[in-house]
């Protein structure tokens, strides 16, 4: 696989199934370098044989759900630079946008009748964002903040936008009976009607808060919100029913924070509410490898179903689906991603094989999933007999360039346990120089998907070697909490004792010529490893969390990362800051980072790496614009690609793969 490539890294949404399960449909993204953006399309898949056939030509068609009747699908799509709601009939025409709320639509769900509209929108204060046309964030006024979280990566400041549920009657035979275009048709005087009146969605939620959609309840739409007032300073998060009949109306908490969760999602199912949540404590603040579980909602009660010491269903931007007498989560595991269901009285896995299952949807006995794999990045199959199996090929092109299967590996580590991890190694003989990768997180693990940085690297003739250490989820909470308040110890030595593992089990490995890299966290431990052990002939720090004092006040998670992770006592954080330490290091450094990253923002490289000049360290800065925390997963593609040839480019130049130059 070579940088371009990532062209064929398409990824799938959840599947929107009728209840004969004979199709599903999906949607399907991709990077495209031409575009310089993400596109994507929706896909009819025949489930009895895996054929698949384009429903849309859209650039950016995302989210589909079927229609009460399943005779349409409901979508979200760009128009006029807004995220809107359509609909597409299944037997064939042309799409129709449904809703034209000025702000856009983030999200949406259908009630249960089909005949509503629960919309998530994003609403920037008067003055702020785009309410004011033609007036640009140069020109307007100072911003005045009263809270300590007022950024978010990806987003900026966001003390001056909320997001907020709305309703929307929806008439589909209406919609789609329309005559194309035939709002924005010219009035006889050569105007067009303006734009609000084609707006009928109703504004439910207010105030300076923010409301995350869940689902339709049977008792109005299910939210989550942290409008409480130490929401400022703790993590805790309500679950609230929102009257749709009642604008403006104070929504009524069915889960208070009094039960000191972080909530994830919500869903209503066999008569009752499920909840992913995790505990934060009596502080509040207390997230630090709390595992996502399952819960339910009695009697004004949520109560835990999963053991959060061994189950997680934390994995990224999963959800609940709802079956009889129970849900469907996502438990990750050992680099993979579990298919699980969940009852009152019993957890069951339903998948044990080598994928990451995204998403799912039931319709009768029948169970399809989207997953990743390790030579896709996304595909959509059938879940039968504790196993999925794969239908589509999307994959195939991504086939096509030449994957490299990697070695799985359980070492010992020096304590008497063990680190799992894997091992690419490039073809020929050898002795190949070597790559240690480190993950963020530092509660994520790496797993069994194909992973672009590993295959561009390993075809460029370098051995990758990778591991899920002790602070990493997907081996219980008690392997991911050990390195709360000790950062930079037994996580150090787990990656080194699995690399000396690997260097032992795989002799065609150069132990001489190793370089070791890593973003956000895994930024953290590479400046941390490179700080105290100097075997390493080149190192990349990227988007690195590099001092943990510095880092409260500046990052979106500042208020309550640092000090959870390192302890609130000063002189013990330093024990386990990167910048602490900087003047131990000897190895020659790339430092790479995004000029709009909030997460671990841009101040933290560029002090890293003005230290290291100034120690007479042999360092590099790469900073890319327009770009936040995600750039190596979702930003631009040309500086996706542009990243891989200056990273490639460092090692060629450090760490040759035909020796010293």
């Amino acid at each position: 696989m070579r940088a371009e490539d990532i062209e064929h890294l398409v990824a799938l949404s959840a599947p929107a199934v009728p209840a004969d399960a004979s199709v599903a449909i999906v949607a399907a993204a991709h990077p495209s370098l031409d575009a310089n953006k993400s596109l994507s399309r929706l896909w009819r898949v025949d489930l009895a044989d895996g054929s698949r056939t384009p429903l849309t030509r859209g650039l950016g068609d995302s989210a589909p759900a079927l229609s009460r009747d399943e005779s349409s699908v409901l979508f979200l799509r760009e128009a006029d630079g807004k995220q809107q709601v359509f609909a597409l009939p299944l037997a064939g025409g042309e799409a129709a946008q449904v809703t034209h709320v000025k702000h856009g639509v983030q999200s949406f769900r259908l009630s249960a009748d089909g005949t509503r509209l629960a919309l998530q929108v994003r609403i920037s204060e008067q003055g702020r964002g785009d309410s004011v046309k033609g007036l640009g964030p140069e020109a307007q006024s100072p911003r005045h903040i009263t809270t300590i979280r007022y950024l978010g990566n990806g987003l900026g400041y966001v003390d001056d936008a909320h997001t907020h549920v709305f309703v929307q009657q929806l008439d589909l035979d209406a919609v789609l009976s329309a005559a194309p275009a035939a709002e924005s048709a010219p009035r006889p005087d050569g105007s067009t009607p303006d734009e609000v009146s084609l707006d009928t969605a109703v504004q439910l939620t207010r105030g300076s808060v923010d409301y995350a959609l869940c689902d339709w309840s049977a008792a109005g739409i299910l939210a989550i919100t942290d409008r409480h007032e130490s929401r400022d300073d703790d993590l805790r998060a309500s679950l609230v029913v929102i009257d749709a009949d009642a604008p403006g109306a104070e929504p009524r908490d069915l889960v208070g924070v009094d039960a000191n969760l972080s909530i994830g999602g919500a869903i209503e199912t066999d008569g009752s509410v499920w909840l992913l949540a995790s505990t934060v404590g009596e502080s509040g603040r207390d997230f630090v490898a709390q595992s996502t579980s399952v819960y339910v909602v009695e009697d004004g009660t949520a109560r835990l179903l999963t053991d959060p010491d061994t189950h997680d269903f934390g994995d990224p931007g999963s959800r609940l689906v709802a079956i009889d007498g129970g849900v469907l989560a996502l438990r990750r595991t050992r680099g993979r991603v579990q298919l699980v269901r969940v009852t009152r009285d019993s957890v069951e896995t339903l998948t044990d094989s080598d994928q990451e299952i995204t998403s799912a949807a039931v319709a009768g006995d029948t169970i399809v999933a989207s997953a990743q794999t390790p030579t896709s990045y996304g595909e959509l199959g059938l879940v039968a007999d504790g196993a999925w199996s794969p239908l589509t090929d999307f994959g195939a092109a991504l086939q096509a360039t030449g994957l490299v299967s990697p070695t799985e590996h359980d070492i010992a580590n020096r304590d008497g346990g063990s680190v799992h991890g894997w091992v690419w190694v490039p073809e020929g003989p050898g002795p190949h120089p070597v790559l240690l990768n480190i993950h963020g997180g530092p509660f994520a693990q790496y797993g069994v998907h194909v992973f672009d940085e590993a295959q561009i690297a390993v075809e460029a003739g370098y051995a990758v070697v990778q591991c899920n250490p002790r602070g990493s989820s997907g081996y219980g909470r008690e392997h991911g909490a050990a390195i709360k308040e000790a950062m930079g110890t037994v996580d150090l030595t787990d990656v080194l004792d699995f690399l000396e593992g690997a260097l032992q089990a795989h002799p065609e490995l150069d132990g001489q010529r190793m370089g070791v890299m890593g973003g956000s966290y895994g930024g953290y431990l590479t400046a941390w490893t490179i700080a105290h052990d100097h075997r390493f002939t080149a190192a990349l720090v990227e988007r690195g969390y590099l001092d943990p004092a510095a880092f409260i006040g500046t990052s979106d998670i500042g208020s309550f990362f640092s000090e959870e992770y390192t302890g609130y006592d000063a002189e013990h954080t330093l024990t386990q800051s990167p910048m602490a330490v900087v003047d131990q290091v000897r190895t020659p450094t790339l430092v790479v980072h995004s000029e709009l990253d909030f997460r671990c923002p841009l101040e933290q490289a560029q002090r890293y790496y003005a230290a290291l000049r100034r120690n007479g360290v042999d360092a590099e800065l790469l900073v890319f614009p327009g770009e936040n925390h995600e750039l190596t997963r979702g930003g631009q593609p040309r500086h996706r690609v542009e990243r891989f040839a200056h990273v490639m480019d460092w090692w060629d130049r450090r760490l040759p793969v035909a020796g010293e130059r």
